[in-house]
């Protein structure tokens, strides 16, 4: 953004220190106010990478300080303050491309966007809700019989629910043109107003939601007040398990459950992964899940399948339960509750066991208000909250449009892994179980309170798009509008997608590359982000997909095959 004054890492520090100054509300370590000062951010080109109006990756990279911040309380207190403050570093393009990992993913060389990807997958897309076109496309922005107004509708990973909600069959084999499904689903919704499609979902408890303004939604009555952090019953600390071998790896040993699909709730626990605990994701063989997501977000994890609606696979989870201090709950909400084993239950069985454990909830809506037990996903808190209504205006359009990339899930997930980091801390100096909650409308909101791009920089952005990206509407997919905006990233910040090994002019590439016996090939992936002194928070595993191992802790004493290449 040369001629700009906008500073990218001067808004970042003053987002950081306007989080920091909140720590109270959000329950976090004292250590993360007093010692912001040991937090730095840093940028090699002083670039804005994602053409959108909001402060992504300034907001990104402030979260990623909050998360080392709370990491370093951690370290100091297992491993004691040693010579002085830990110093922690935050690189914005590494926040960059954290914004958008799964993009910048790779199999064999093969991304998200290469049709030939699929080959080397692990098919967990059971419903062919993202594999066939008319099926993805139950999950779209489209025009409704009122002028001016949009509704997404969410097929989720199911879609004949919602394809048969506005009146089309679930399957169309002879549909495969991408602008005649359009065509053919947008001509349903618009039969309807914003209004019918609301009843209609939750009589048939779908996904979909009004696109809003945000100065309309902040009219509605859900409420999203409430703290992320809350204590679930107060019994004598418990401490962190005694280090092996001299490690220095902030969350060694510390064991954690992974009840989560898609992307946000993967990547609590992919942080906390990188951090050194022993993950374990485990998932139903009968429910569905994006293959390719799985390459990125189970990285340093162990994955394997219960079913927890059999006897059998009850039996199996509770034995780990015995002995795990985090659980991430991304399901829709009330979900593991219906099943015995949500917040409350973890905390009584925590009580009777002695030993406290961290319960983090991730969902779209929050947890106070109208529509707080709906279920939701990234496009729809985009939709609901304004962010897609900004992002049209951005591009010089009346009409809203789903911003390129995931980015919410990501931030999502850094308040879900703050939230766990926090409630390890205060289970170690003080006691009890703690219950965390993130959600994707209060990334959202987050986004909108520490304000967008000033006029002028905004202007500079729009010049430097290329002119695919103005031809861009509110029904293309999310991987269109990705795809496109990626062409464009990849054109003008070459240094951004250097492959995993290559150091040219002195610069690291933000990827490194895995050995993966599980995919069979070697994967490529984004790196941690945050790097802080004295500890090494880095993979100890490569990924895998869902259902590859045991659900048994023993697993993780089997010495790991795959490595890091470089």
């Amino acid at each position: 953004m040369t001629g700009s004054m906008y500073s990218p890492v001067l808004e970042t520090s003053r987002i950081f220190s306007e989080l920091c100054e909140q720590s109270e509300r959000f329950d976090l370590p004292p250590e993360v106010l007093a010692n912001k000062d040991r937090v730095s951010f840093s940028t090699s080109h002083n670039e804005i990478y994602f053409p959108i109006p909001f402060k992504e990756t300034e907001t990104l990279a402030a979260l990623k300080g909050v998360e080392g911040s709370v990491a370093a309380a951690i370290a100091d207190l297992r491993f004691g303050a040693g010579a002085g403050p830990r110093g922690i570093q935050v690189n914005l393009e590494a926040a960059t491309a954290f914004g958008c990992q799964a993009y910048m993913a790779k199999v064999d060389g093969l991304s998200k966007l290469d049709p030939d990807v699929k080959s080397k997958l692990k098919n967990t897309d059971l419903l062919a809700a993202q594999s066939n076109g008319y099926r993805r496309m139950s999950a779209n922005l489209y025009k409704t019989k009122n002028p001016d107004e949009f509704f997404h509708i969410h097929g989720s990973l199911e879609a004949t629910t919602t394809l048969n909600m506005i009146g089309l069959e679930g399957q169309r084999p002879d549909l495969t043109d991408y602008e005649e499904i359009i065509k053919v689903i947008e001509n349903k919704v618009q039969q309807y107003t914003a209004a019918e499609l609301e009843e209609m979902n939750k009589e048939r408890r779908q996904a979909g939601v009004t696109a809003y303004k945000y100065e309309d939604f902040i009219k509605t009555p859900h409420n999203l007040h409430g703290k992320s952090t809350n204590c679930l019953g107060t019994f004598p600390p418990t401490p962190f398990p005694a280090r092996r071998n001299g490690s220095n790896k902030i969350l060694e040993g510390i064991k954690v459950l992974e009840m989560c699909r898609i992307i946000a709730g993967p990547t609590v626990t992919r942080i906390l992964a990188e951090y050194g605990a022993d993950v374990l994701k485990i998932t139903s063989p009968n429910l569905s899940d994006v293959p390719f997501f799985q390459v990125d977000g189970n990285m340093g994890k162990l994955t394997a399948d219960l079913d927890l609606k059999s006897e059998a696979g009850r039996k199996q989870f509770e034995k780990l339960l015995d002995d795990v201090d985090v659980i991430v709950d991304g399901y829709r909400p009330g979900a593991l509750d219906k099943l015995g084993y949500g917040a409350e239950a973890m905390a009584a069985l925590a009580k009777k066991r002695g030993k406290g454990i961290v319960y983090v909830n991730e969902n779209c809506f929050g947890y106070e208000g109208e529509w707080a037990g709906r279920a939701g996903w990234q496009q729809i808190a985009d939709c609901v909250t304004g962010i897609a209504w900004a992002q049209g205006q951005f591009m010089g359009l009346s009409t809203p449009v789903v911003p390129p990339f995931p980015i919410s899930d990501y931030g999502t997930g850094c308040m879900g892994a703050i939230a766990a980091l926090t409630g390890l801390y205060h289970r170690a100096k003080t006691g009890g179980s703690y219950h965390g909650k993130a959600s994707l409308m209060h990334y959202d909101l987050l986004l909108f309170a520490m304000g967008q791009y000033p006029a002028e920089v905004q202007e500079e952005l729009r010049k430097v798009q290329p002119p695919e990206f103005f031809k861009l509407r509110h029904c293309d997919s999310v991987d269109r509008i990705s795809s496109t905006v990626l062409k464009g990233m990849q054109e003008r910040f070459p240094h951004l997608y250097k492959p995993a090994g290559s150091e040219s002019e002195g610069r690291k590439p933000l990827t490194e590359l895995w050995s993966s016996r599980a995919y069979g090939a070697d994967i490529e992936i984004v790196k941690p982000v945050v790097a802080i002194g004295g500890v090494n928070n880095q993979f100890a595993r490569s990924s895998r997909p869902n259902g590859f191992d045991q659900p048994a802790w023993e697993e993780f004493s089997i010495e790991e095959t795959d490595a890091k290449k470089c």
